[in-house]
């Protein structure tokens, strides 16, 4: 992924300073010349060196972009392409026929599923004129070929092989909206071995119009292999194109982006970056008498500052955030949970509340003080994504108080592409219920974070983490998920995809503190 960072940024201001004194030595002026001051129109030589400077300036500024341009056309991810993607750049047009607006069907996508009901359509459509030929009646011809089924004499087993293909192509990149060519090599493969078969099988001496017939099948496997050629070569690798790009601007949408707004324009995201300069606001000055200056201030959302919010506003998410606390901790310890995979020592158990979803509990020791894993759980939100790669983007948007605040975090896709990323706006706090530290959050809404088209807005009921201490400087964790994706998955695809991503997020959570640990780096923070 391409992120424009302090380090490019700097580079091209320390070469255009460079550039600057080396043309003011070139003049005979001083480098002290540079500083502003009013110009004079006797000052034709300041003027020439203030010209050449400009031409250095965009000189410099146009080498950067190209080789940022160049660097984050080589670093793109490409995890779903195959010997048939291109390897050249994707213009505009193909990324916006990639990218799905409002959780809809991408425009490629859904071409590639128009097609497949027209393989349908056409292949009933030649059959029923080979059917004809024969000069029975309708009826009859029907009853033969349907009735009193041979496979040595009737072609509707070509028929049903095309319905097979739309049920099947239909259901997984129609409905699950799966992003790999497992199925459609399927398919492929088995009209294919279904096909020859039949040209070995069927009794062509019998035949009254064997022109047609041989057209049936012929035009059967061209479009079988052309469903599976589309997808492919089309479909896969334009919509990850198209995902990688959005994630890139959605990195670029940082603090510093109105500040480099004419040198990012150049880099032809697939959206525009629209925030005005108007939403990034001077700090708040220090109270009077303040003995430190972080009494004045408050931590901002790594998207840009955001306005202090009302007195009520953080009162009532204060009461929210108490609620969420209690609510969780009563669920967690309800009975009778129902079993669902084991994963060496982790364990991970469901529930169905009443009247409302299905919720998962992971119970696993973690090699970690309690202390030392509650800062690495909630004060260490920003670095979720660096080492759990199911987390795309995780920052503070608001801190109420040193146990309550608001995060937002986007997740990638999961199952194997059946469902794609989403983001959610969580309502954080812990506190201490019989001995452990519970770590809450459920979805709140925000004014600074609103709904865009970018990811699917998911929403998460209470859920918690529960860290109790253990024997030899260890804990237990229960770990509770209670979230709603907001989409048609069925409820199977999910009990897979949430028992695999919580126990993946264990092993992710103990390599990173076996990290921390030979590099000697945790930390317990956490006021009391």
């Amino acid at each position: 992924m391409f992120i424009v960072g302090e380090c490019e940024i700097t580079d091209v201001v320390d070469r255009f300073n460079d550039k600057i004194v080396s043309i003011h030595v070139r003049r005979g002026l001083k480098p002290e010349t540079f500083q502003p001051s009013p110009r004079r129109p006797d000052d034709s030589k300041c003027d020439m060196a203030e010209q050449e400077i400009r031409s250095a300036a965009e000189a410099l500024l146009t080498g950067s972009l190209s080789s940022l341009n160049q660097s984050r056309s080589h670093s793109t991810p490409n995890p779903h392409y195959s010997i048939n993607t291109q390897a050249e750049h994707l213009s505009s047009t193909d990324l916006v026929t990639g990218i799905r607006q409002d959780g809809r069907m991408s425009v490629v996508r859904r071409f590639f599923c128009l097609f497949v009901t027209f393989d349908l359509l056409f292949t009933v459509l030649m059959w029923l004129i080979c059917i004809m030929l024969t000069g029975d009646e309708i009826f009859d011809a029907l009853s033969k070929q349907i009735i009193h089924y041979n496979i040595h004499t009737s072609l509707f087993d070509i028929v049903m092989a095309a319905a097979s293909r739309f049920v099947v192509l239909l259901l997984f990149y129609g409905l699950l909206y799966i992003r790999h060519w497992c199925v459609i090599a399927i398919s492929t493969a088995g009209t294919c071995a279904f096909l020859i078969a039949k040209v070995f099988l069927y009794n062509w001496a019998a035949a009254s119009s064997p022109v047609f017939q041989v057209l049936l099948v012929l035009t059967s496997f061209v479009l079988a292999w052309g469903e599976a050629w589309f997808l492919d070569f089309r479909v896969l690798p334009q919509e990850a194109h198209a995902l990688a790009y959005m994630q890139v601007s959605s990195a670029l949408n940082t603090e510093r982006t109105p500040l480099l707004r004419n040198f990012l324009q150049g880099l032809q995201q697939p959206d525009e970056c629209t925030e005005s300069v108007g939403n990034f606001y001077s700090p708040l000055d220090s109270p009077e008498g303040s003995d430190t200056e972080e009494q004045g201030t408050r931590k901002v959302s790594a998207r840009g500052n955001v306005p202090r919010n009302s007195v009520g506003q953080e009162s009532e998410y204060k009461r929210k955030a108490h609620e969420v606390v209690e609510a969780a901790w009563n669920i967690v310890n309800l009975p009778d949970w129902k079993l669902e995979k084991t994963v060496d020592d982790d364990t991970v158990h469901s529930r169905v509340l009443p009247k409302q979803n299905k919720v998962f509990r992971l119970t696993g020791v973690v090699d970690l003080p309690p202390k030392a894993l509650l800062y690495l759980l909630f004060e260490s939100v920003e670095q979720f994504p660096s080492w759990n790669p199911t987390v795309l983007q995780s920052h503070r948007v608001q801190v109420i108080d040193e146990r309550t605040d608001v995060i937002y975090q986007v997740v990638a896709d999961g199952a194997g592409g059946v469902f794609s990323s989403r983001d959610f706006v969580l309502l954080r706090n812990w506190n201490m219920k019989n001995g452990c530290y519970v770590v809450a959050s459920a979805s709140v809404t925000h004014p600074s974070i609103p709904k865009h088209n970018k990811y699917i807005r998911g929403e998460n009921g209470p859920s918690c983490w529960v860290i109790q201490p253990a024997e030899n400087n260890r804990c237990i964790c229960r770990w509770l998920l209670n979230t709603n994706l907001n989409g048609w998955i069925p409820q199977y695809l999910l009990d897979t995809a949430f028992t695999t991503a919580m126990c993946d997020y264990m092993q992710c959570l103990r390599s990173h503190i076996l990290k921390m640990k030979s590099e000697d780096n945790l930390s317990t923070g956490v006021g009391e």
